[in-house]
């Protein structure tokens, strides 16, 4: 899943530079995210190199910078809950400990910290497991994109928490709520975004697309002109595979084309209509020109080892690029920028840029559910986010954290991405098709690949999608 590899490559940076992960742990799952060899290389030689070249800070150990919110309940001591959050390799354990002993500190209630399955399909099926039986922890840790399998099993967070969720991206509120019910607050997020060399853009007098028209026409000059020298280089490199994150992929393009969302809020089958064929069919147009004829089968660490390589002008992939291309041994450091993703030139174009991260729910069949939401508001609130980003870059929920001074001085990558968030993002249709959801992405990325290779036309596979999509549709409530 798209999005869990990029929590997953991002802890993966951040463990290793800051050296709470070993060599043969960093080894482990580098191997694991696919990457190359010389990426590998390159992590265990830079291993703990953050925390060796630092400059030594009064207090570093983690939470340092947790405020605790006001208005906390002093009411619900002595209760205790449990909350299934990071899986049992992520380096963001330590922090996480410590933001639940301030909330003790603060609350008198305590909270059990129980790792999940690190697969997030693993994970699902294990809360599955646990919800048959009406039983297990109190608080679960969910992906964007699960809002609509988890509904029934969710306490209804809105009536409590409205004025927190108001001060969250609505985007992501709008994604975490069914029929009405908000399952989920949102906790951290993540955006496919468009990473560009900077240095080869001054290079041949070209500025950053805004468009994909453009973006097809600088990612082909600057192709041409390093061809030369490199012919390994690619102008675009992107994730073509028949798996979930080509639906990303498609619905950016779809979406930013006005094409509509694949499914509509009312349930209306949106994939075969003139803007999304031309989409599909532009993207297909890349395939072999701009973009390497393996695109149709690369996933996120196919296109990211190409680009931090140095051979590539463009790559579309999640935040942690971000990170792994200013590491200081990196071919590419300090000549990338980013921006959001281009605009289509149908009717309707807007920026679209998928969704990814995940939320926090407190589970229907928890006897302390009082406690629970508790600790959602306390975890989801600006005080929190705030840390989190400052300490360990993970990207917040609420716009105002974008501002903090704070984050600024601790990442200016993470203040970029306010807009992206604000306007640009957009979620996979989960909410509304809820179990079918798998299904459903499955009939789209699979039909969407076939245009990719050029077993199909836009439109045949457009016409196909909107035939399975329905049928798969067919008896549910929508």
């Amino acid at each position: 899943m798209q999005d869990k590899y990029s929590e997953e490559m991002s802890a993966l940076l951040a463990g290793n530079l800051s050296g709470s992960m070993s060599r043969r742990d960093v080894l482990k799952r580098a191997s694991a995210l696919g990457l190359s060899a010389s990426m590998i290389s390159y992590l265990v030689r830079s291993n703990g190199t953050a925390a060796q070249d630092a400059t030594p800070v009064p207090d570093p150990t983690a939470g340092r910078t947790i405020v605790v919110p006001q208005g906390l309940r002093t009411d619900l001591g002595g209760t205790r809950i449990s909350a299934v959050l990071a899986d049992p390799t992520d380096p963001n354990g330590p922090f996480l400990e410590a933001a639940i002993a301030k909330f003790g500190e603060a609350t008198g209630i305590t909270v059990e910290f129980i790792r999940g399955e690190t697969s997030a399909t693993d994970r699902l099926q294990s809360y599955r497991q646990q919800w048959a039986g009406q039983s297990g922890a109190d608080v679960y840790q969910i992906d964007v994109i699960w809002p609509g399998v988890v509904a029934e099993h969710a306490v209804n967070l809105l009536p409590t928490l409205q004025d927190l969720a108001s001060q969250h991206f609505e985007a992501i509120v709008a994604n975490n709520t069914v029929d009405g019910a908000l399952v989920g607050m949102p906790w951290f997020t993540d955006a496919g975004l468009l990473f560009y060399r900077t240095d080869l853009l001054e290079k041949y007098g070209l500025q950053p697309p805004t468009t994909w028209a453009e973006l097809t026409m600088a990612a082909q000059t600057i192709q041409d002109g390093e061809r030369g020298a490199n012919p390994s280089f690619n102008g675009f490199v992107w994730q073509g595979n028949v798996y979930e994150g080509l639906t990303c992929n498609g619905l950016e393009w779809q979406v930013s084309n006005g094409g509509g969302f694949i499914v509509e809020a009312d349930g209306t089958v949106s994939v075969n209509n003139p803007q999304a064929i031309a989409a599909f069919d532009r993207a297909r147009g890349w395939v072999n020109t701009i973009s390497p004829e393996g695109v149709t089968t690369f996933q996120e660490p196919d296109s990211f080892n190409i680009w931090i390589a140095g051979n590539a002008a463009f790559i579309r992939n999640w935040p942690y690029v971000w990170a792994a291309s200013q590491a200081p041994e990196s071919p590419i450091v300090g000549k990338v920028g980013v921006s959001p993703l281009p605009k289509g030139d149908g009717e309707g174009a807007r920026n679209a840029d998928t969704l990814g991260g995940w939320q926090l729910m407190v589970s229907k069949y928890s006897k302390n559910q009082e406690a629970g939401i508790e600790f959602v508001k306390y975890m989801c609130s600006p005080e929190l986010e705030t840390a989190f980003a400052v300490e360990r870059s993970m990207l917040p929920t609420i716009a105002s954290v974008y501002d903090a001074p704070e984050v600024a001085a601790a990442s200016e990558f993470i203040p970029r991405l306010k807009d992206v968030f604000q306007g640009g993002a957009v979620a996979r249709p989960s909410s509304v098709t809820g179990e079918q959801y798998p299904e459903i992405s499955a009939i789209y990325y699979t039909e969407l690949n076939q245009v990719l290779t050029g077993a199909k036309s836009g439109a045949d596979a457009a016409a196909m999608m909107e035939s399975q999509i329905k049928e798969a549709l067919a008896g549910s409530d929508l």
